[in-house]
């Protein structure tokens, strides 16, 4: 081996000990750099003759564990979906507060019924009487004020989709930047060089902060770059990054909802445009399964949105329970034909005429709601539009007159099973004989006048109106009643009318005050399966306050239960980011021996130097 093969031999292992080291320094530095991945030197040898072979640094490579990657950025999505939603649900489930504690619904549900029972033992007593007036004051209080806090939720949620778009289209145009600062990668297979390196740390940190907000998949071709596309296939960025907008639309109440007709929703949709022209409404096709913004979009749509719905037929049934009156119709026959006369006259928008018939030829059984309407945009009504999931329900726009009434029923109900006829006030529906026997008919009206002569009076109202569950243009009353929910100002001003239902009261007379006792603890009610509380095959009937307690109860269970979830998904990230830092990540007492050896190797190579060094000396003073 001749002095200058030597050479050459310790000068190539210099440099490379150099990059090494260098490398090692970078790797220590960026030890605790979110996003950072280890790197190594790539080394090769080159033949130097017949007498050895040099070494050189060809590029350098990150040590990242690309399954483990994939599996961190699912996770990650899934993290950011059950943590926020978990969030969400502890802070709804502060508003019911704990079952029996003071200033709960419950409570303030409580504290009316034992002020009732109060008015029923004193009933000349004027303090029980006021005491009952704002015992239900409170209870008003307390529906108005979970209604503002469901909403408050709800418009966080729409904020929260807006923020989470604007992040994801900066981290959409960061990673389609960096692809197209990205060449083929000239030093093949994993080796790269340290600026692309880089690059490519920046690039995965900003995927990884995406999938946070949404689930996405990418795909990665031999020139570093990389395409994102949602797991639903919808391509996100590729050279060009594609552009999320939401129109969000400003304050949040109970009747802003999200409609998949964009004519209808006035809530903000997320959708995706591209350069070409095309676009994709992400929430109504779901598009994102799942991450922040999935999260968001179903907390805002569906739970928050039943939460409010459980509220309201709650308020409903508060409400309608001590105003309406159920009075059954008078039975009368025609020849072959029987039925029953209706007395229609206190129908008011929202009240409903119950017929139930059997059909002859089946023996079945048949409910059917006939329901008061003043606005005929608005019909046909759904079978929805009562707590009843097995009834016909038939919106009747009474606005014409009687004779416009029995033609619109005749046109959907009459024929083979049931006729109607009609005049001044009453109504008249007798069965098809032989085909059809009408079993019973009765009309519900809510009774305003609180001296009318019956027990039931109007306890609450909606903003100072009768609630009677009209169904109008801009939708049905029920939406959002618990937060209008207000006591009557005819009561409030005499809370003798608590006692007084009618001209001739007699002193001490608890006809009244026992009746909404009874209403409020013992009458058992049906409650819509809409509001989450049973099912269209059994709905769920009870008191008001097993209703209270059933929604209440099933709340505090999905807010344990997301919790729970939540913190399942930390642990399963938790152990794949200690994986991806094992396998990834810088060790800094890994790098402290790497370094030491490298430092022995320097003075190796050194020491060859130097002796090839003394040797040249020797021979020039020789010569």
């Amino acid at each position: 081996m001749s002095l200058s093969d030597a050479l050459s031999i310790a000068m190539s292992g210099l440099r490379t000990n150099q990059a090494a080291m260098s490398l090692v320094s970078s790797n220590v530095a960026n030890a605790e750099t979110p996003g950072y991945v280890r790197k190594t030197l790539n080394q090769v040898a080159t033949d130097a003759g017949a007498f050895g072979s040099n070494v050189r640094s060809v590029g350098v490579n990150r040590e990242l564990d690309q399954y483990i990657q994939a599996q961190l950025r699912t996770e990650t999505s899934g993290a950011g979906y059950t943590s926020l939603r978990s969030n969400f649900l502890q802070q709804l489930q502060s508003l019911y507060g704990n079952p029996g504690s003071v200033g709960t619904l419950e409570d303030a549900f409580n504290k009316l019924t034992t002020a009732v029972q109060a008015l029923s033992t004193s009933a000349d007593s004027q303090s029980a009487r006021i005491g009952v007036v704002n015992a239900a004051n409170v209870l008003a209080s307390q529906l108005n004020s979970m209604t503002q806090g469901i909403q408050t939720l709800r418009g966080a949620a729409e904020n929260g989709i807006s923020d989470s778009v604007n992040t994801a289209n900066n981290l959409m145009s960061q990673i389609a930047t960096i692809n197209n600062q990205l060449s083929a990668n000239p030093l093949g297979g994993t080796s790269t060089d340290a600026s692309t390196a880089a690059l490519l740390d920046q690039r995965d940190q900003y995927i990884t902060q995406l999938s946070e907000l949404m689930d996405i998949r990418v795909t990665t071709n031999g020139a570093n770059q990389i395409t994102v596309f949602t797991t639903s296939g919808v391509e996100l960025v590729g050279n060009q990054a594609a552009r999320l907008s939401f129109n969000a639309q400003g304050t949040v109440t109970p009747n802003t909802q999200w409609n998949t007709d964009p004519s209808k929703s006035n809530l903000g949709s997320v959708v995706i445009s591209y350069t070409n022209g095309g676009s994709i409404d992400l929430t109504a096709s779901g598009g994102i399964r799942s991450g922040k913004i999935a999260a968001y979009t179903e907390l805002r749509d569906k739970s928050l949105v039943e939460a409010q719905n459980q509220l309201d037929q709650f308020a409903a049934s508060l409400s309608s329970a001590l105003s309406d009156k159920t009075t059954a119709g008078t039975a009368v026959t025609s020849g072959p034909q029987s039925g029953f006369d209706l007395n229609v006259a206190d129908l008011k928008a929202g009240n409903v005429i119950h017929v139930t018939y059997t059909d002859t030829a089946t023996n079945t059984q048949r409910q059917i709601s006939i329901m008061r309407v003043d606005n005929a945009s608005v019909l046909p009504l759904p079978n929805s539009a009562t707590v009843d999931p097995n009834d016909r329900v038939v919106g009747i726009d009474f606005s014409g007159g009687i004779a416009s009434v029995v033609a619109q029923l005749n046109t959907a109900l009459g024929g083979s099973d049931l006729q109607f006829s009609g005049s001044g006030s009453t109504l008249t529906v007798l069965n098809s004989a032989g085909n059809s026997t009408v079993n019973a008919a009765s009309v519900t009206t809510t009774q305003i006048n609180l001296t009318n002569g019956s027990a039931e009076l109007s306890l609450f109202t909606d903003s100072g109106s009768p609630y009677t569950g009209a169904i109008g243009a801009t939708g049905s009353q029920i939406t959002g009643f618990a937060g209008r929910l207000t006591v009557n100002n005819g009561l409030v001003a005499d809370p003798s009318k608590l006692v007084l239902y009618s001209a001739s009261t007699a002193a001490g007379d608890t006809t009244r005050s026992d009746f909404i006792l009874s209403q409020l603890t013992t009458a058992k009610f049906q409650y819509s399966p809409a509001s989450g509380v049973g099912s269209a095959s059994a709905p769920f009937k009870g008191t008001l306050l097993s209703y209270m307690q059933q929604f209440t109860s099933s709340q505090g269970a999905a807010a344990d239960a997301a919790a729970q979830l939540a913190g399942g998904q930390d642990v399963v990230l938790n152990t794949l980011q200690e994986k991806m830092s094992s396998t990834s990540g810088v060790n800094i007492d890994e790098e402290m021996a790497h370094l030491l050896s490298l430092q022995n190797s320097y003075s190796a190579n050194a020491r060859v130097m130097s002796t090839v060094n003394e040797m040249y000396k020797t021979l020039m003073q020789a010569i």
